[in-house]
């Protein structure tokens, strides 16, 4: 697997580590705040990834605290991409505060949840 880490503009508000599954599949873990102010930060490995054509992207959770509407348009972009080259962006293990968004504004509807990464990633072996 290639890693990359993608740098922070405002230490410990976000940052995201992306990492290639295979040729078709990217790993993405954001850890700390998704809004405004760092979205960016998420948006660039996404656009990345798609980019490169991997499509289906999976994007893991757990260390995200926060997501405003400005995080939920990023991954909502990127999903309308992956989705127009045949792909799909899945995402993994969703704290509470996060999930509230995603349930009140009826995101979770256009996206596939999964409770842990194994259930997410292709089977690579």
């Amino acid at each position: 697997m290639d890693r990359q880490h993608i740098g922070s503009a405002q230490p410990a508000r976000l940052r995201v580590e992306a990492t290639t599954v295979d040729e078709g599949a990217e790993l993405l873990v954001p850890v700390g705040e998704l809004d405004h102010h760092t979205a960016e930060i998420l948006r660039e490995p996404l656009d990345a990834a798609l980019d490169a054509g991997r499509v289906r992207l999976v994007v893991d959770c757990a260390g995200l605290g926060f997501c405003d509407s400005t995080g939920l348009n990023v991954l909502l972009g990127a999903r309308l991409r992956a989705e127009a080259a045949g792909g799909a962006v899945h995402l993994v293990a969703m704290r509470p505060a996060v999930a509230r968004v995603f349930r009140i504004t009826g995101a979770e509807a256009v996206f596939t949840v999964h409770d842990t990464l194994a259930t997410a990633l292709p089977d690579s072996g």
